[in-house]
């Protein structure tokens, strides 16, 4: 009977760690979401500026159009470096995307795993919060999902593909023809829910 108590009592403290863990999780990517926003007044005008020229004749051609192999442009905050901002209407979700993945950083907010939105092999992990990629599971077949770089050149994607894959299938995780992959674990760990994406050409 003790060692029965025992472990409802450790399961209660894991859900209740797993339920605080989810809510510092939400307010760190919420304050991120708050500092990014703040830093856009300067961009705003600079699109005023590209407006006026577009008005006068001129096209302006994005930087990443002529070199798609160039860095993602970043932002930093709190000594972190922040490469895009990822929407998911379905969920009505709105996330900083980390430049480097790392367990801490995935702590944080979602992370670039590797690839770029300008060489259409994007790939990003996030821990399975609510906050986060928790309900990547529930994203359906024809579902958008939005990334607007830090220059503000946004990317539009639909998904095309969901699939469960085991923890071990790196390789598997990057291979295939995918502009956009996103991931996230299952409870427990056990496998890796990944949602594939096809960008939007207009």
């Amino acid at each position: 009977m003790m060692i029965g108590l025992l472990l409802i009592a450790a399961a209660l403290f894991l859900t209740i760690y797993n339920f605080m863990d989810d809510n510092r999780a939400s307010r760190s990517a919420h304050g991120v979401m708050d500092q990014l926003r703040e830093m856009r007044p300067e961009k705003e005008s600079e699109e005023d500026d590209a407006a006026s020229q577009s008005a006068a004749g001129e096209v302006e051609v994005p930087d990443y159009v002529l070199n798609p192999k160039m860095e993602m442009p970043v932002k930093v905050i709190d000594g972190q470096e922040y490469i895009a901002v990822l929407k998911i209407p379905a969920f009505d979700l709105e996330l900083p995307v980390l430049s480097q993945w790392s367990y801490p950083n995935l702590r944080i907010a979602p992370c670039r795993y590797q690839g770029s939105a300008y060489t259409d092999d994007l790939v990003i992990a996030a821990h399975n919060y609510t906050s986060h990629f928790g309900n990547l599971k529930n994203l359906q077949e024809g579902d958008t999902v939005i990334l607007t770089d830090m220059d503000d050149n946004v990317f539009t994607y639909k998904v095309a593909l969901r699939e469960t894959l085991m923890p071990t299938a790196v390789e598997e995780m990057s291979s295939g023809d995918w502009d956009l992959t996103l991931f996230t674990c299952t409870l427990g760990g056990s496998y890796r829910v990944t949602v594939r994406c096809e960008r939007v050409r207009e």
